[in-house]
């Protein structure tokens, strides 16, 4: 069935479409080991897919982050680009991102990571002809959970519906923020009852489960004022 002409489909990147979730949370502890603040990867992990600007403090304390938040926000990057050649594409991400474009979908990229990593995600799944929009931490002051990612993308695009595909509570509570469903994948990490409980509206393991996915009953109306 074609897709509708005025709706897209928005696509966090992390956990989402690539396996690096896990890695994420390795760099954020070795970051945060060089400052000898030694906190469990469990923490860590848990705090994955909220943008670094909201991370630190929420693992650590308000002191933390005015003290150290940059200089632990630039280690992460570097302890993460060590890291970078191990990261996979989640099963089926490739295949469902051809078959959206193909069949006429509006596909969109919106992740809260860092500019640079998430352009070489994109170079990884081999779909950076097909993505009309790709949005990162640079494009906004507040990064997720606070819903101003989603609606720059969405300002960008201009389609009057979408829904949102993430792995994480933050990007569900991102996207409720800004008027939209999330369908969650269990890939970042977080159970299905965690993702049902902060509202996801379909929850699936991985991107390839969602190949038959009945998009059209997700779609919400774009909020009117989605620009940030």
């Amino acid at each position: 069935m074609p897709a509708p002409t005025d709706a897209a489909l928005l696509f966090d990147i992390d956990g989402t479409l690539v396996d690096s979730t896990y890695h994420h949370a390795i760099a954020w502890q070795r970051a945060f080991d060089r400052q000898e603040i030694h906190l469990p990867l469990w923490r860590l992990h848990r705090a994955v897919g909220m943008g670094g600007d909201k991370l630190v403090a929420h693992v650590s304390d308000d002191d933390v982050e005015e003290r150290l938040g940059d200089d632990l926000r630039d280690a992460w990057k570097e302890e993460y680009a060590e890291l970078e050649a191990e990261v996979d594409p989640l099963p089926g991400s490739r295949d469902l991102l051809k078959k959206l474009v193909e069949q006429g979908w509006t596909v969109a990229l919106a992740s809260s990571g860092d500019p640079t990593f998430a352009a070489h995600a994109v170079d990884s799944l081999g779909v950076g002809d097909d993505i009309a929009v790709l949005t990162t931490s640079e494009d906004v002051d507040a990064s997720k959970p606070a819903p101003d990612l989603l609606e720059v993308t969405l300002d960008k695009l201009g389609s009057a519906r979408a829904v949102m595909v993430g792995d994480t509570p933050w990007d569900v509570e991102s996207a409720a923020a800004a008027g939209l469903a999330c369908v969650a994948l269990r890939s970042g990490g977080f159970s299905e009852a965690e993702l049902t409980e902060a509202g996801a509206v379909h929850v699936a393991d991985v991107p390839g489960d969602l190949l038959d996915l009945d998009w059209e009953q997700h779609l919400r109306p774009v909020k009117s004022d989605s620009s940030s």
